[in-house]
């Protein structure tokens, strides 16, 4: 029969700290019956510190996954970071996730897909599995959003935090598992959501930092009503696919 990648453990975790929306009020033009009526949003987590990256998120909730499965870190294959808040441009922030808890025997990447990236680390992973070519594989989707957020724009400010998960994936023959995938992208909606400088398009320079166009733009009802509307969309295709 052939092999599927089941997910056998799960662990998530998130920064101390609190910021609430009565904080939020104090620093931007907004309110909690605004934030809350339109986002259902109450409180989002933020990772304080001098040199606190992604790495500290991902590596806590990797630790608590060993922990939690009795997995030996040693053991581990292929590590995969979905971030868009890496701690630097290299090393990739899995590299140093998978220093920092001593899986010593495993190669790992990022990959950046914004809010798709945990699914496609998931799919990558899965095929892995799949293959025989691994037997232990770490998925992490973890983001230090507030290092990307202007808490000048309540139309972003209000949404993100901090925090992050790792599964553990494994092998199995039995009927359960990662059935199957359908995954898209659609680079016209770039103008919605993006951040304009930072790249190689349009490096960091003083004139950039302080347009403060090192954070993230978005559209909101532009970019709600696609997501809405194709996640309704490919969720039924895949069902039917499935079943």
């Amino acid at each position: 029969m052939k092999k599927r990648a089941v997910i056998t453990g799960v662990h998530g975790w998130v920064p101390e700290y609190v910021l609430d929306n009565k904080e939020l009020e104090t620093m931007v033009d907004t309110n909690d019956e605004w934030i809350t009526s339109r986002t259902g949003i109450k409180e989002r987590r933020i990772l304080k510190g001098e040199n606190q990256g992604t790495s500290v998120i991902g590596t806590a909730a990797v630790k608590g996954l060993l922990e939690k499965t009795n997995t030996n870190p040693e053991d581990i294959d292929l590590i995969i970071c979905a971030t868009v808040t890496p701690d630097m441009l290299f090393p990739a922030t899995a590299n140093i996730i998978a220093d920092n808890v001593g899986a010593k025997n495993s190669y790992s990447f990022d990959i950046s897909a914004a809010c798709s990236g945990f699914l496609y680390a998931l799919t990558i992973g899965s095929k892995f599995i799949e293959t025989g070519a691994h037997k232990k594989v770490i998925i992490i989707g973890a983001d230090k959003m507030s290092s990307i957020v202007n808490y000048q724009d309540r139309s972003t400010c209000i949404i993100f935090g901090d925090g992050g998960g790792a599964v553990l994936l494994e092998a199995t023959e039995e009927d359960l598992g990662i059935m199957d995938s359908m995954l898209h992208t659609d680079g016209s909606g770039a103008n919605y959501l993006r951040i304009e400088a930072g790249g190689s398009k349009k490096p960091a320079t003083i004139d950039s930092v302080t347009a403060r166009e090192h954070y993230v733009f978005q559209e909101g009802s532009t970019v709600f009503k696609f997501a809405v509307t194709n996640m309704a969309d490919v969720s039924a295709q895949i069902m039917k696919k499935t079943i």
